[in-house]
């Protein structure tokens, strides 16, 4: 078992309480950013005449071996050690002898593992960022080959008012929007360096705090070093950002599933991204779309759980927080993991157009702009929403759309009808005539989509 801290001990910690203990199952997954902050670190204790350079020299050659064994095969991360930064310095000591027992000066494990998950959790947010747009991008690429697409727009999930197909996916578009500015602002606030925090109070050894935290891609560093060691706000927020994404990946899987039922029939999900039933032949099921559902609790569980683990802490490094690794890395791991399956599927999809258009046509969704006919011609608002309600009641007796309906009988409902109802109330009149910013008119959503253009080209040059 190798131990960083046995000196003040005289017997060996019990085998269950050492496995009970130990991390290195899972914090081995920053081993990179484990020899990356050491790197550093040595090359600001050279720099400040901390260690000399011969020293510098060896430290470096030592912790280069390591990576390139680890990522060769060569050298196994096992579970003979205790932590990650146990095994590069257990490691290292062998390599290179004496120089390697310097790699610790002016530092604890309390701000190396707090660098550690830092540096990890920060290349997540930016590749989580990364999956996104390529996500929005997948959308924008449906909503302009969709600005005439007429489908219904729902309510309740009943149908109410007609609208296009780029007009629904820009709805998306603007919730991973938002998810892609969340992930801009989490990394701004927790791009601070903790390393030099030692193990809550600072040291004594004239480190250069600004040239690592620099030198990492920081920043600056931490203000407070009690804070530094034990602040991990900045991943409940990533956490409670990647619950939201998941959220709003539920949602849109929610829709793809009801749309590709038997009864909608709005969506075609490609065979690459669909699975058959062991029993059923004639079965293609959405499952990439209700996995991606079902995973989204496990988001939030981890989220719930960081949160319960961070409540009662007192400052400053306590045990508790090694329980911020686990279920954090599954998170990361699921959610980039859905955001890729869900874009491909969703790219690969394809949109029955015409069964759209029926659905729409169907539903009554031109009921609203046929009482907007009718106050244009005279009739108070109210009194027309109730003459569109006896229309409706008629057209479901008949079991037949407004737009069927001759005038002779929708006079004899209101006389204020005429024959350009038709053309007012028509799917393509319901949805051209609506131009307001944010509607659903081919104006607008042209509008829509140019703005969306500029905004991914702003976020990717």
């Amino acid at each position: 078992m190798a131990q960083l801290w046995g000196g003040r001990f005289t017997k060996a910690t019990d085998d269950l309480v050492y496995e009970f203990n130990a991390s290195i199952t899972f914090d081995k997954t920053f081993f990179h950013e484990d020899i990356a902050g050491s790197r550093v670190h040595v090359k600001m204790l050279s720099k400040q005449g901390i260690i000399t350079a011969e020293d510098e020299k060896a430290i470096l050659a030592g912790l280069d071996s390591i990576e390139q064994d680890v990522d060769n095969g060569k050298l196994e991360i096992t579970t003979e050690y205790e932590d990650i930064h146990s095994f590069v310095e257990a490691n290292l000591i062998d390599r290179i002898g004496e120089p390697g027992k310097k790699l610790h000066t002016g530092r604890s494990r309390n701000d190396q593992v707090a660098l550690d998950m830092r540096l990890y959790t920060r290349s997540q947010v930016d590749y989580t960022k990364e999956q996104l747009v390529d996500l929005l991008n997948v959308i924008l690429r449906i909503m302009k080959d969709n600005t005439s697409t007429i489908m219904p727009g729902f309510t309740h999930l009943q149908k109410a008012q007609p609208i296009t197909l780029a007009h629904h996916m820009g709805a998306y578009f603007e919730m991973f929007r938002r998810d892609v500015e969340r992930m801009s602002d989490i990394r701004r606030r927790m791009n601070y360096c903790p390393l030099g925090s030692g193990a809550l109070a600072g040291t004594t050894y004239p480190l250069d705090r600004d040239y690592t935290a620099s030198e990492l891609g920081f920043t600056g560093a931490c203000n407070n070093s009690m804070d530094g060691v034990s602040d991990r706000d900045y991943l409940i927020e990533y956490l409670s950002a990647l619950s939201t994404v998941m959220m709003h990946l539920s949602r849109f899987s929610e829709e793809v599933i009801i749309w590709n039922s038997n009864e909608y029939g709005f969506v075609e999900i490609d065979d690459s991204y669909s699975t058959g039933s062991s029993i059923m032949p004639q079965k293609k099921n959405p499952d990439i779309a209700e996995l991606v559902r079902g995973k989204t609790g496990r988001v939030y569980g981890a989220l719930m759980s960081i949160l319960t683990t961070m409540k009662g802490i007192p400052l400053a490094y306590n045990k508790d927080m090694q329980e911020d690794k686990e279920l954090a890395f599954d998170a990361m791991r699921t959610t980039n993991g859905c955001i890729q399956l869900f874009a491909g599927m969703l790219d690969t999809m394809s949109f029955n157009k015409d069964v759209m258009y029926e659905s729409a046509k169907l539903g009554f969704t031109n009921a609203t702009d046929a009482a907007d006919y009718l106050v244009n011609h005279g009739v108070p608002f109210r009194d027309a929403h109730g003459i569109i309600g006896q229309i409706v009641l008629y057209c479901i007796d008949k079991g037949i759309a407004i737009d069927d309906m001759s005038l002779e009988e929708l006079k004899s409902i209101c006389p204020a009808f005429e024959e350009d109802i038709y053309d007012a109330i028509s799917m393509e009149t319901c949805v051209s005539k609506r131009l307001t910013k944010g509607a659903c008119s081919k104006k607008s959503m042209e509008e829509a989509i140019a703005n969306y253009e500029s905004y991914i080209e702003s976020i990717t040059s």
